[in-house]
């Protein structure tokens, strides 16, 4: 199966530095998404739990990035790597006390910024999966381990894990489920996640039954 690299998120209200970042990184093989200004990014973050990064210039209209950080750091653990056009100190800290995880300063080389790239990705576990007790989710090979025997998923199902694994503990309503997994222009119910879930929980056995979580009304969530 052909590797299938994380999904990122391009914030900024340059339309040709969007464009630019755009072009570099998919042809590395991601899938970006783009987004003008910071409230936009919110919500961008917020709908699409899959999103394993987030690229945030610092001044965007309606919310700049630090506040933007902020807002997505209230539901959302992924790594934000702040663009900025300054190089103060007082930018370094505003950014990590956001939440930011690193930064880099405009104008900057392909290779550093795909280095930063790679490296946030590599420390938060995106790059090569979720590894948790007894339980590994490897995204580059599109396989997931139990105990060490792999399991026989589907890719739905592998898609639905890997989302849970991600944020580990996060609740993930139906929809963000829905919409990640099978994409934006689905058209049928929530229920087919819930006969997925279903079907994923039996495939994990005693592991899934103590471990993937039904919160009622709401969505599922992995348990650490």
């Amino acid at each position: 199966m052909e590797e299938k690299r994380p999904a990122i998120l391009i914030a900024d209200d340059e339309a040709r530095l969007r464009e630019l970042v755009r072009d570099l990184l998919e042809r590395e093989g991601y899938t970006v998404e783009e987004a003008a200004d910071g409230a936009a990014a919110v919500e961008a973050v917020r709908r699409a739990p899959e999103l394993a990064l987030v690229l945030m210039d610092v001044m965007m209209p309606e919310m700049d990035g630090w506040a933007a950080c902020k807002a997505i750091r209230a539901f959302s653990d992924v790594p934000v790597l702040m663009l900025t056009a300054r190089a103060e100190e007082f930018d370094e800290l505003m950014g990590f006390e956001s939440g930011a995880d690193d930064y880099v300063t405009k104008p900057f080389s392909n290779r550093v910024l795909l280095k930063r790239v790679e490296a946030l990705l590599k420390r938060s576990g995106a790059a090569g999966g979720v590894k948790r007790a007894g339980l590994t989710v490897d995204a580059a090979a599109y396989v997931a381990y139990l105990d060490g025997q792999p399991l026989d998923l589907t890719v739905k199902e592998f898609e639905i894990l890997r989302i849970l694994a991600s944020g580990a503990g996060r609740v993930f309503t139906r929809g963000q489920l829905l919409d990640a997994v099978w994409n934006y222009d689905y058209e049928g119910d929530t229920r087919t996640v819930d006969s997925h879930v279903a079907r994923l929980r039996t495939k994990m056995g005693a592991y899934g039954a103590e471990h993937l979580k039904t919160v009622y009304g709401v969505g599922y969530k992995l348990e650490p």
